[in-house]
């Protein structure tokens, strides 16, 4: 049985084509989002309700906690169970999310290498880098990991901790561990869909109304009530969404500057995924315009499907 894909950036409309492609064809979705995995994170990370699941079974969602650390290679061991699982049912599973790390380790059985049990070699870095900052941990990525330094921002700390961590336990680096892991044969044979706007600022505009519906629905109540419960930690703490109105609550900016700042930084996010999809050769790009249903997208969708092997 082929994995079906369905890939893209945020607000593009992934859940809802992977729901109508599910109920064509009796699947079942295995989400690939790295926010949605955390149970304390809902409406801030558009998690799918029950609604727009439309009865079809999702898994991966609400797998951990955000007091927990959550490694790609427990993504890799969790989701593809998931699959197997769907799969042994007779049913089709549907991969669907903007991680594209998630996805190319589930598709291609990268082996990610579990964290140092202990957390002391993480610990250690994560106060090397408040020493020292993000330039100065990013210049030791670039003395070991050139090609993973290039890439990454000098503010993103979490990979580039992650990266100098792998370095520092294996000795060797996350670019020669991904060259190797893109080499092998890949675990699943899966057809990969990738959704976005023909015009950008369509996928703009869709992002800003999702963040003022995130407002509308309860995004502020739901970052107070993880702030009370002492869980804006860790991953929460830096989630899009969550840091900006935490400062907020600090009374570092108006409400409408941690609303534009949410947009922003979401926009910005939504460039990076189109940047690490449209370099993969493997996905269908499906485009639509704003007249386009949700319904002319899934035709499009099925006929590459099916040109592709999938039997409905």
């Amino acid at each position: 049985m082929k994995l079906i894909v369905v890939c893209g950036p945020t607000a593009s409309g992934k859940t809802s084509l992977s729901v109508a492609l599910a109920l064509r064809c009796g699947g079942e979705v295995v989400s690939a989002d790295s926010m949605q995995i955390y149970r304390e994170l809902n409406v801030g990370t558009a998690k799918p309700d029950m609604a727009e699941r439309r009865g079809v079974p999702h898994h991966m969602l609400n797998v951990a906690s955000v007091t927990e650390t959550y490694s790609v290679s427990r993504y890799e061991r969790e989701a593809a169970a998931c699959v197997d699982a769907i799969a042994a049912r007779g049913r089709q599973p549907i991969v669907c999310g903007g991680t594209g790390l998630y996805i190319d380790a589930l598709i291609h059985g990268a082996g990610f290498m579990e964290n140092d049990p202990t957390g002391a070699l993480r610990r250690a870095l994560e106060a090397e880098w408040d020493e020292k900052g993000g330039e100065e941990m990013l210049r030791q990525l670039s003395a070991v990991d050139p090609a993973s330094a290039a890439r990454l921002h000098v503010n993103d700390r979490k990979r580039v901790l992650r990266a100098l961590e792998v370095y520092r336990l294996t000795g060797r680096t996350i670019t020669d561990h991904n060259r190797e892991t893109q080499s092998r044969p890949p675990r699943y044979d899966a057809v990969i869909l990738g959704i976005a706007p023909e015009d950008r600022a369509v996928l703009y505009e869709r992002i800003d109304r999702r963040v003022d519906e995130m407002l509308e629905r309860g995004l502020l109540d739901e970052v107070c009530a993880l702030r009370e419960r002492g869980l804006l930690i860790n991953t929460a703490a830096q989630a899009i969404g969550y840091k900006e109105l935490a400062g907020y609550l600090d009374g570092r900016s108006s409400l409408e500057e941690g609303a534009a700042l949410i947009k922003q930084k979401t926009r910005n996010y939504a460039k990076r995924q189109l940047t690490w999809f449209r370099r993969d050769p493997r996905v269908n790009w499906i485009t639509y315009t704003k007249e386009d249903t949700l319904e002319t997208v899934a035709l499009k969708a099925t006929k590459i499907l099916e040109q592709n092997g999938v039997k409905w």
